[in-house]
């Protein structure tokens, strides 16, 4: 596709993956029409109190929801599909392009999601080309990471071809035999790229990131080494880790129990695509290891990264009812602690050493290599594509930065250079690139019941942080304290005594009850019950903040027991049962948002 002389222009909008690691998306748009290119998720700090995944907001896909013409999966990492299923409960997407095994893994996800229906999945191989809308033409070109089956983009639009690399690493000697695509990415280098949106994520890292067969040597010497059982955590998306594990128990004749839904899911979909090939037989339920040597098991965990709820975690912790550590047992953590879980993983460690195992772990074991290039894999992508233009992508700030300056090494001129963060809206034409304008781009937060809005996390850091104060009053009719208000303190460090401070409470709610109910009188005579809890509400915030010198969460609570109107419900309505009970609640701290970073191979 060639410009066809109009005077419109390409946007490039990410939305997530950038100054961060993890919720990749990025929408293509000309004219009426939008591509989106993956719709990754991320994974909560610990700031993030209750939620389960991270997402990139959606404003502007739901207010352009009418020009999304389909989707593109570079591979099936969680940063890279796991928003999917979540985005298609707010925009329908016509159809979703992948390779087999990331499709494969998709179908499930919206299957368990209800929302299967709301798209058309269609698998593509290597070479294949597949028109999206009447702008975008892609064409997948093969690479080599960290998962089986994953693919750089040839974008062609009407100002020119475009190549997204997804995630990469230039892998000579790949476990599967899947070779990089050089000469493809060589070919559109002659015919002349646009501009190349690279993966930045190790762009610190001088030299080349080694091949995923180098971990083979140190394994097997683990595995020859090992006198008992062997457990070995990694990534269940490390589909070539998990590949040479189990080459490495069928040859020292070792039976393999697979723990962690994530792995078993993995394992079975590489299986039916031809990923994985092995035996039947090798594998085990976990309950059948108790009647084998322990010289001839070996256990396959999901847990890596500390995560809480993942198989390594629990066994670590004792609270896995079939896996039990022994001493003896040989652990491998073939995997490095991303950026904000070290702490999760090393505690997981220690608690795995107490027990008696011999734990297996750190970067001077050759047991883990990542997915993605260093500086000589991304000039290798750069003197392969030739770029006109070039944008930095998937990567924290500094990475970006280093990644352009690596760009200028290789002949990229630093005006045709564009390092961005998310919600920057690119206009690309062929003469220029540039920055024009910003759109949403901050996160939704999702726990097990839905999107959790903003105030709920300010009100939840608000907790964590000084506590809850709940005071609860009784009046009549006329506002008079019918029992003295009950005080109940939760998560909350005084520095008066309890009852001191139950006293001076009690004596304020009694004062204003007294001497301000007057003034909340409606015309018609009654008393405006919400305006006098919320006046009071607000004078106990004050007072309780002078004295704690600190800022829980305060919630007053009133009670009108004579007959009438009941008080109204304001932003907290009460459980049906109690209709005469109202509370509101003024929370007065910011949410403090931290970088989150997603919890995938790398």
């Amino acid at each position: 596709m060639t410009n066809n002389g109009s005077l419109s222009k390409l946007k490039i909008i990410p939305l997530g993956g950038l100054h961060e690691i993890g919720k990749n998306t990025c929408i293509y748009e000309y004219e009426d029409e939008i591509l989106i290119v993956d719709a990754g998720l991320a994974f909560p700090t610990d700031e993030m109190h209750g939620v389960n995944i991270v997402l990139p907001e959606l404003t502007y896909l739901r207010e352009n929801r009418h020009k999304i013409k389909g989707m593109i999966a570079t591979h099936g990492h969680e940063d890279h599909i796991g928003g999917i299923p979540y985005h298609l409960k707010q925009v329908d997407i016509p159809v979703i392009y992948g390779p087999r095994l990331a499709i494969a893994l998709l179908q499930d996800k919206l299957e368990e999601a209800a929302v299967l229906n709301r798209t058309t999945l269609k698998t593509v191989g290597p070479r294949e080309m597949v028109r999206v809308g009447k702008n975008f033409v892609v064409e997948f070109i093969r690479n080599t990471h960290s998962m089986a089956d994953s693919f750089t983009l040839a974008i062609h639009t009407p100002m020119g071809i475009l190549i997204h690399t997804g995630d990469f690493k230039v892998d000579h000697t790949p476990v599967d035999g899947e070779r990089f695509d050089f000469h493809r990415l060589a070919e559109y280098g002659e015919k002349g790229v646009l501009c190349l949106l690279s993966d930045s994520t190790n762009s610190e890292v001088p030299g080349q990131t080694p091949s995923e067969s180098s971990v083979i040597p140190n394994l097997d010497r683990i595995f020859a080494e090992a006198q008992g059982r062997i457990m070995l955590t990694t990534f269940a998306s490390s589909v070539h880790r998990v590949n040479i594990t189990l080459q490495l128990a069928q040859k020292y004749n070792r039976k393999v129990a697979v723990a962690g839904r994530s792995m078993l899911n993995v394992i079975a979909h590489c299986r039916n695509l031809g990923y994985i090939k092995c035996p039947d037989d090798l594998f085990v339920p976990i309950k059948s290891t108790k009647g084998l040597p322990d010289e001839r098991v070996v256990i396959l965990t999901t847990g890596s990264q500390g995560e809480p709820l993942a198989a390594m975690t629990r066994i670590s912790k004792g609270e896995h009812p079939l896996i039990k550590v022994r001493p003896g047992d040989t652990i491998i953590f073939s995997a490095n602690p991303i950026p904000g879980n070290t702490i999760a993983v090393v505690n997981c460690i220690d608690r795995l050493m107490m027990q008696g195992a011999n734990v297996i772990y750190g970067r001077d074991k050759g047991i883990h290599v990542s997915g993605h290039g260093c500086q000589e894999d991304q000039k290798m992508m750069l003197a392969l594509t030739k770029p006109k233009f070039f944008v930095p992508v998937h990567g924290e700030h500094r990475m970006l930065v280093k990644h352009s300056q690596t760009a200028q090494k290789m002949g990229v001129s630093p005006d045709n250079i564009v390092i961005i963060k998310n919600g920057d809206v690119i206009e690309l034409t062929p003469e220029r690139i540039e920055v024009v304008a910003q759109v949403p781009a901050g996160l939704e937060l999702v726990d097990q019941v839905g999107i959790v809005h903003e105030h709920i996390m300010e009100e939840r850091q608000q907790l964590a942080d000084d506590g809850v104060v709940t005071v609860a009053a009784t009046v009549n009719s006329e506002g008079k304290l019918i029992t003295q208000p009950e005080v109940n303190l939760r998560g909350v460090v005084t520095v008066v005594e309890r009852s001191l401070l139950h006293q001076l409470i009690n004596r304020s709610v009694e004062q204003l009850l007294s001497e301000r109910s007057n003034e909340f009188k409606t015309e018609a005579g009654a008393t405006d019950w919400a305006k006098l809890r919320q006046e009071i509400e607000n004078y106990l915030q004050r007072l309780i903040k002078r004295e704690l010198r600190s800022q829980p969460l305060v919630i007053f609570l009133l009670q009108w027991t004579e007959q009438g109107e009941p008080i109204p419900q304001t932003e907290h309505p009460q459980p049906a049962e109690q209709p005469e009970v109202s509370e509101s609640t003024t929370p007065r701290r910011t949410y403090r948002r931290r970088r989150s970073t997603a919890s995938m191979a790398s």
